[in-house]
């Protein structure tokens, strides 16, 4: 098993999350990846974006362990449990109230069960192939002003001014029905709109969560999700992190990865499902 997560900047708390437990009977994990927004943009709460993800991913690891428990029925208590946590100092109302991410998977009663909820990604070696499942409804939000932002050099003054307005609409869109997108902030019925399966365990061998920091080992073609699969189970796991981190070193202007963020936090975790290789 590894779990490991990085900062994208040493001047800046890291707002991704992950934790995972592996027993005789059962292996579940939760990885988390906040949306804390520029610094410039209110968020109406007093504790951060780091508190929230820590808050909800506990929650949820801790539901979890009653496997007659659903995923989703599980992340929308872990939802209502941190809501009540901070509602009364904080405004949850705002728009850029702290949300989150969520890859959750449990392997339990011979199923290895997943949910995704936002753009981080699931990954499970079924038969020798990787299956990857993301949640990319929230690309859909504002595609325009992302375009407006990716053309600017990555750390201009220009590039963070759209960065602001295209960080300002996704804040408006989130868990709105219409034309936006599910997320985990305050609202629990999020979690019900999120993606869920599952497989035989027997037909899988490992899985792996990612934040779209870590993906960015795929989306800037360093490899497969297979190879980081293959790298998050060797002996030096966090190579991938030096990868990524390595890359966006090579490209600081964003020319040939356009992106909001030089570098962003990375949070990874990999898992055996064969009790024989945990």
């Amino acid at each position: 098993m590894f779990i490991g997560t990085r900062p994208g900047r040493d001047d800046k708390p890291n707002e991704d999350y992950v934790i995972a437990a592996l027993s005789a009977t059962s292996v579940r994990a939760v990885l988390l990846d906040g949306a804390g927004g520029p610094s410039e943009l209110p968020t109406g709460c007093h504790h951060g974006t780091p508190w929230y993800v820590n808050q909800l991913g506990d929650s949820v690891m801790f539901r979890l362990r009653d496997p007659r428990t659903a995923l989703t029925t599980a992340l929308a208590q872990a939802v209502d449990d941190v809501a009540r946590l901070h509602r009364v100092r904080c405004d949850l109302d705002d728009p850029g109230t702290p949300s989150s991410t969520v890859v959750m998977v449990r392997c339990a009663n011979g199923l290895v069960e997943y949910l995704v909820l936002g753009d981080s990604t699931f990954v499970a070696d079924v038969g020798g192939k990787a299956e990857t499942i993301s949640d990319r409804r929230i690309e859909s939000v504002g595609a325009n002003l992302w375009q407006e932002m990716a053309v600017l050099p990555t750390g201009t003054p220009e590039h963070q001014a759209a960065r602001i307005r295209f960080v300002e609409n996704q804040r408006r869109m989130r868990n709105k029905r219409a034309g936006g997108y599910p997320i985990a902030s305050n609202d629990p019925g999020a979690a019900y709109e999120a993606l869920t399966g599952s497989f035989p365990a027997g037909q899988v061998r490992r899985v792996a969560l990612l934040s779209d920091g870590a993906t960015r080992y795929v989306e800037f073609g360093l490899g497969t999700f297979a190879d980081a699969l293959d790298l998050l189970g060797s002996a030096t796991p966090e190579r991938l992190f030096e990868q990524v981190r390595a890359a966006e070193a090579s490209d600081p202007a964003g020319e040939r990865w356009p992106r909001a963020k030089h570098r962003d936090d990375i949070a990874a975790a990999y898992l055996p499902m064969r009790l024989d290789e945990t």
